[in-house]
């Protein structure tokens, strides 16, 4: 798994008077009505986000270019979902992303900065699904994990108290007594946003009171049942992935958050931690019988379809890799059910622009 907050490029036909011309532009298309303006000329399309998506991203582009001759590679930047959509959002024009990856949908807020700043032409595409896996290390001891189980190890207080648990058994009698360390992704990260909404805030929903709290205060029950404790139990994975693999392979009990896609990449070195009895798999994740399973997502700046050569045709070459027996599962995306993948092939063909009505 690539880092969420820290910044990597595609290493193919990137040279500095790309990336130059990327960040010019006229400065004054950044607000205003959107429209086809985009302040200069640029050869290359540009996308930023998630680094879940990232490895997908990067394998299209390399079909892009071979199947499309004379097309230059896309820039693409690991900047994490977050931090993306504020790229994304920022404006109309060549200085602005055309694209950004996403491990979760746009929310409600960003969507809104983005009209403010005059993208209102934002097209949704739903690429395929991406489990959200917690690993161990392969040699450490065995144990399963609930929702109320994470919630409780990893909140900073954990049904409004403090967190005194040290170990997992201090969370479960059943559980071994193993030191709680977890490994996860930083708050800029869409992963961290999918591990806040699919595990922590379940867990902590466990108990009735919180349930009822939601209704009450929002904004306490989100920090209540997201925020996570800043003693060292919970590690933020803002080193290189593959040194959060080892650190989890040779410390049993420890515990890492990754994206499924990366789990097979290092099924030597960990193995999945199953969720409520369910282990992250290909099937239970496609299901969604998998308690972490979360679809992944691509959006285009509709403004810069005509105005950037290349995007049709990238966005074409997506949807040959997310098919049921497309390139991308080869790489680890798990392929949408059929009705959802029909969805998204519509939504590559007409490239209309969301509402925003249903977004949260």
């Amino acid at each position: 798994m690539m880092t969420e907050g820290k910044l990597k490029k595609l290493p193919i036909a990137i040279s500095l008077a790309a990336l130059a011309l990327a960040g010019c532009g006229d400065s004054g298309s950044s607000g205003g009505g959107g429209g086809e303006n985009t302040g200069g000329s640029r050869s290359q399309i540009r996308i930023v986000g998630s680094s879940t998506v990232y490895p997908f991203s990067t394998a299209v582009a390399e079909q892009f270019v071979r199947n499309n001759p004379g097309m230059k590679a896309p820039i693409i930047e690991s900047t994490g979902t977050g931090a993306g959509f504020k790229l994304f959002c920022a404006g109309v024009g060549t200085q602005h992303p055309d694209m950004v990856n996403a491990s979760r949908r746009i929310k409600k807020s960003e969507f809104e900065d983005c009209r403010k700043n005059g993208v209102n032409q934002i097209i949704e595409l739903p690429i395929g699904i991406d489990g959200l896996a917690l690993v161990q290390g392969k040699n450490g001891p065995s144990f399963s994990l609930t929702q109320a189980d994470v919630y409780k190890a990893v909140a900073a207080t954990p049904f409004g108290k403090p967190n005194t648990a040290k170990t997992w058994k201090d969370v479960n009698p059943s559980l071994p007594a193993a030191p709680i360390q977890v490994y996860g992704p930083p708050p800029t990260s869409g992963t961290r946003d999918a591990f806040a909404e699919l595990i922590m805030e379940k867990g902590c929903d466990s108990d009735p009171a919180m349930k009822a709290l939601k209704e009450s205060d929002k904004d306490k029950h989100k920090e209540v049942c997201t925020k996570v404790r800043e003693d060292g139990a919970y590690v933020e994975a803002t080193e290189n992935d593959n040194l959060m693999v080892q650190k989890v392979a040779g410390n049993p009990g420890t515990v890492g958050i990754l994206g499924y896609s990366f789990l097979g990449e290092n099924a030597d070195k960990v193995r999945g931690i199953p969720i409520g009895g369910v282990m992250p798999t290909s099937d239970t994740i496609s299901s969604f019988e998998y308690p972490g399973a979360r679809p992944l997502f691509v959006y285009v700046k509709g403004e810069h379809l005509s105005a950037i050569q290349g995007i049709r045709e990238y966005i074409s070459e997506f949807a040959k890799g997310w098919a049921q027996n497309g390139y991308l599962l080869r790489r680890g995306l798990i392929a949408s059910p059929a009705d959802k993948m029909g969805a998204a092939n519509q939504a590559a063909k007409d490239l209309k622009p969301i509402d925003g009505a249903d977004l949260k």
